[in-house]
């Protein structure tokens, strides 16, 4: 009997050293924003067609061209959308949970690829991602720019 105390008592400290390992991964693994394990997060071709396409706009500072790409396309019936900054003065920061959320992410600059791919280079790893090349020169909304968003992003998507 007290054997059998004993053998569980050691299988219960055994089971709650893996549990902690295992939770000190995850944290480590978020921390570096490494989507770990894979097993939760879908492919890009494992998308199904009834649903919605979540897609993520990213300027800089999220004040002018990432918003007016999300207020361009938040109504589209096939498309969820949000919007973030690479700046850590933007008005809202990119995180690794918008990355994971998205399905095709789309960046105003050059810049903004590089810096995505340096703070979240193995999430963002199999993430179709497009550079629009619009410089910083618009205000939130100018007509030129709408017009701009509504043909890259479309073109890219296969949208009207």
């Amino acid at each position: 009997m007290k054997d059998d105390h004993i053998q569980t008592k050691e299988k219960r400290e055994k089971n709650w050293k893996l549990l902690y390992v295992r939770s000190a991964k995850l944290a480590r693994a978020k921390q570096l924003g490494i989507d770990y394990p894979n097993a939760s997060s879908k492919r890009q071709d494992e998308i199904d067609d009834n649903e919605p396409l979540n897609v993520l706009f990213i300027c800089s500072r999220n004040q002018w061209r990432s918003p007016t790409a999300e207020a361009v396309w938040r109504n589209h019936p096939d498309m969820r959308v949000r919007s973030a900054g690479t700046s850590p003065n933007a008005r809202r920061h990119v995180s690794v949970d918008d990355i994971r959320w998205s399905h095709s992410i789309f960046v105003m600059e050059n810049k903004h690829r590089s810096r995505l791919l340096a703070e979240f280079g193995r999430v963002i790893a199999n993430k179709p991602l497009h550079v629009l090349d619009i410089p910083d020169e618009y205000q939130y909304m100018d007509p030129e720019l709408v017009d701009l968003i509504k043909a890259s992003v479309g073109s890219v998507l296969g949208l009207p």
